[in-house]
């Protein structure tokens, strides 16, 4: 397994040691003045993201040499849905929205490293660590400096996938010698990014462990060509993952979800090969809802081992979402005939399925409550689900009403039972206005959770 910290010292000392080779300056200074000119725009990525903007301006660079017009993840245009890995993303409106989309999927989002060792790992990653197996300085970071290329160091370039040429020198300005000329000419850039807490995981180390199960996986199943079980979802892994989903009926996107996690996992296990179009659909579906529920940041939902057909004790709608993918990834008797996305799963398995949603969905076809809607316990919530914006609206109208009347139980009529209500509860509004305020505001807030998870009721119709 690739490791940040196994590779830490070696960035470190490569940086240290980097030097733009005397004929490429005039080329690199060009490069850095082209990436710093878009600054503004990555800047705009930054805000969004965290990433640094001289981060997003050398992936920009070598994916499509800085044309604002593609998606960063790997060069295509903007205007149509991709067709390489990363496949199916956009088409999006904006260069910003689709690099925004381009480092979520590579779990850069919330990263608080960006020392330049990390950043050095990072951008290797984005083109895949076969370098380091050929023992050459990858060209990707070190092109046209003199660590990569005789006289000093060796040569050598993958010039497809899976050849490499142990004599070609790749001509393209590596992003670390095009980061040294950037320092030269923008001061605003600083490389002292270490995290704030010594030990903190990041996001892609975090996703390691799941990417290093599947690469395993995948090759127990017969990836060609063979992939390094090093824990980086890189350019060979996105590929066999792309094989895998094709020969699967799964949405072809080359990328670890929910859904290809799962199905991956139920094809290593014994008779649980897949065939075409088995409950892909389905998968997908189930995926997407999860994630909706799912908070953000939050990873694959791998399928957890649960016996015969108890229900789990919770109500928490992820653990019940991942005992449906459970379910369906683990099916004991087989389809008969070919499977089409028409045929019937057994009676015992749907049967566990209907359960489960009726768990979700409960008996008055009501979402299990979330957080907000819950926060007193499932009892007062289910008592006041729907009805505290009323509540606490109705609540406020009547505390001003009997605020505003003089206390006088003596007068006849509404008059008379509005002043003993006055008079029996002395400082009515101080305590009753801000209870009705605080209900309304838990009532809109709840609507608002349920809008976000998809559960709002549907709109009533009206003649």
């Amino acid at each position: 397994m690739v490791s940040f910290e196994s590779l830490k010292s070696e960035y470190e000392r490569n940086w240290a040691n980097l030097e733009i080779r005397p004929g490429r300056h005039s080329d690199a200074n060009a490069v850095a003045r082209k990436a710093i000119n878009g600054k503004a725009t990555y800047q705009q990525i930054e805000r969004l993201t965290g990433v640094p903007w001289y981060f997003t301006a050398l992936c920009h660079y070598r994916e499509s040499n800085f044309d604002f017009d593609t998606y960063l993840g790997n060069g295509e245009t903007l205007h149509r849905t991709t067709t390489i890995v990363p496949k199916g993303r956009g088409p999006f409106a904006t260069f910003v929205d689709g690099a925004v989309d381009a480092f979520r999927i590579e779990n850069f989002i919330g990263a608080q490293d960006w020392s330049i060792a990390r950043m050095l790992f990072r951008l290797e990653a984005f083109n895949g660590f076969g370098y380091h197996a050929k023992g050459v300085n990858s060209p990707y970071l070190y092109g046209g400096s003199n660590l990569y290329g005789p006289p000093e160091a060796r040569a050598g370039k993958f010039v497809r996938d899976h050849v490499f040429d142990p004599n070609h020198v790749d001509s393209q300005l590596g992003t670390a010698a095009i980061l040294h000329a950037m320092l030269a000419l923008d001061s605003s850039i600083t490389l002292d990014g270490s995290p704030q807490f010594a030990g903190r995981i990041e996001p892609e180390d975090d996703a390691a462990s799941t990417v290093v199960l599947m690469q395993q996986a995948l090759n127990r199943l017969g990836a060609n060509p063979p992939l390094a079980e090093d824990g980086i979802s890189g350019p060979k892994t996105r590929a066999a993952v792309s094989r895998f989903q094709q020969q699967n009926g799964l949405r072809d996107t080359g990328l670890l979800d929910g859904a290809t996690v799962a199905a991956i996992t139920r094809a290593t296990q014994p008779g649980g090969v897949m065939q075409g179009g088995d409950l892909s659909q389905v998968l997908t579906r189930l995926e997407d809802l999860a994630q909706v529920l799912r908070p953000s940041g939050g990873g694959t939902l791998p399928a957890p081992a649960m016996p015969g057909n108890t229900l789990p004790a919770t109500n928490d709608p992820i653990s019940l979402f991942e005992r449906l993918f459970s379910l369906i990834n683990n099916k004991t008797t087989p389809m008969p005939g070919p499977v089409t996305p028409t045929n019937p799963a057994p009676v015992d398995q749907l049967k566990q399925v209907v359960d489960l949603l009726s768990t979700l969905l409960n008996k008055n076809g009501k979402p299990v409550l979330g957080q907000v809607n819950g926060a007193l316990g499932e009892t007062i919530g289910k008592l006041l689900d729907g009805k505290k914006t009323a509540l606490g609206i109705g609540g406020s109208l009547i505390t001003a009403l009997l605020s505003s009347v003089t206390a006088s139980p003596s007068a006849g009529g509404l008059a008379g039972l509005l002043g003993t209500i006055v008079s029996a509860v002395p400082g009515l509004g101080q305590f009753a206005m801000p209870i009705s305020l605080a209900l309304t505001a838990w009532g809109v807030l709840g609507k608002l959770e349920k809008w976000a998870q998809g559960t709002a009721p549907p709109p009533k119709v009206t003649a």
